[in-house]
């Protein structure tokens, strides 16, 4: 067994590496722990979290207007990956969503899909809501930060019923529910949450096109999500040491020195030599012949 190997601690999860909605909830949970610590230190120190919403805040989530938009433009690939800090129980139910969908889709599609297509839906919806604040009016008006992954989920949501529309989940044996009944109750939840405001419902608009679409090009034989995988591929190999050639390149260097231990030394072979020193071991020196002392005198005079 090979324990040189360095192994990460997630890797001793069952069934982690081929299961990509896992993966996405265990990241989701470690970001929510690392900004709820955030959060939780800001606030002890400076005993007032506004600290936190002016600093940190503004650089994580999509702003309520176009002007902070402008200064914190990289929000729109992070904003989907957060989730508020006092908000667990929103976490936990966008999980048991994402465990909903995202099991649908990875059953059908594979688990190389799921990333792609969550950080798809999140980055168009992201895009159509700066789309949104340009409307006119009470139209593109927002009051909060828009952070968490709605679109992300919508898009799941959307792949699934694209992929399977008669699908049911079974809760028994014997009951189960059609997962466009759970996508409608999705939905309705979704716009509920989102206050109403017309930038917030483009978003789960935008995301669940996102799935929709993603699906139809995985169908007609596209894979917008392999470049992907080729560029965390290409990156890993780059920072990581290539093991198999480091473990030829040590066995080459343990077969130079181990030819250079056995090369004959003045004509003398070493199983030679190491029968001798066995001989001597065993029975002492006296116990050579004259021919053994000569050919361990030759040998010594080597330099």
């Amino acid at each position: 067994m090979d324990t040189g190997r360095r192994r990460s601690a997630l890797s001793y999860i069952p069934g982690l590496a081929n299961n990509a909605v896992l993966q996405l909830i265990i990241a989701s949970g470690l970001s929510y722990v690392m900004l709820s610590l955030v959060w939780a230190v800001i606030t002890l120190v400076y005993q007032d979290q506004g600290n936190f919403n002016q600093y940190i805040l503004p650089n994580l989530a999509m702003p309520s207007t176009l002007l902070a938009f402008k200064a914190h433009w990289w929000t729109v690939v992070v904003y989907g990956w957060m989730q508020y800090p006092h908000a667990f129980f929103e976490l936990l139910s966008n999980m048991v969503w994402l465990y909903c969908f995202g099991s649908v889709v990875q059953m059908l599609v594979g688990p190389k899909q799921i990333i792609p297509l969550f950080a798809y839906s999140l980055f168009f919806g992201g895009v159509a809501y700066v789309l949104a604040l340009l409307l006119p009016g009470e139209l593109g008006k927002t009051t909060a930060y828009l952070l968490g992954p709605r679109a992300g989920l919508m898009g799941m949501a959307a792949a699934a019923v694209t992929l399977t529309p008669q699908y049911r989940l079974y809760l028994t044996e014997t009951f189960s529910i059609p997962l466009l009944v759970v996508a409608g109750v999705f939905t309705f939840l979704m716009i509920i949450g989102s206050g109403f405001y017309l930038p917030v419902i483009i978003v789960l608009l935008a995301g669940a096109l996102t799935g929709f679409g993603y699906i139809k090009l995985l169908n007609a034989g596209y894979r917008p999500g392999q470049w992907m995988y080729q560029l965390t591929h290409k990156i890993a190999s780059t920072v990581t040491p290539d093991e198999e050639a480091l473990r030829r390149k040590n066995s080459a260097k343990r077969n130079e020195v181990l030819s250079k231990m056995y090369e004959p030394r003045n004509g003398v072979s070493q199983s030679r030599i190491d029968a001798i020193l066995d001989k001597i071991n065993q029975k002492g020196y006296n116990s050579l012949t004259a021919e053994e002392k000569e050919t361990l005198m030759r040998v010594g005079k080597e330099k």
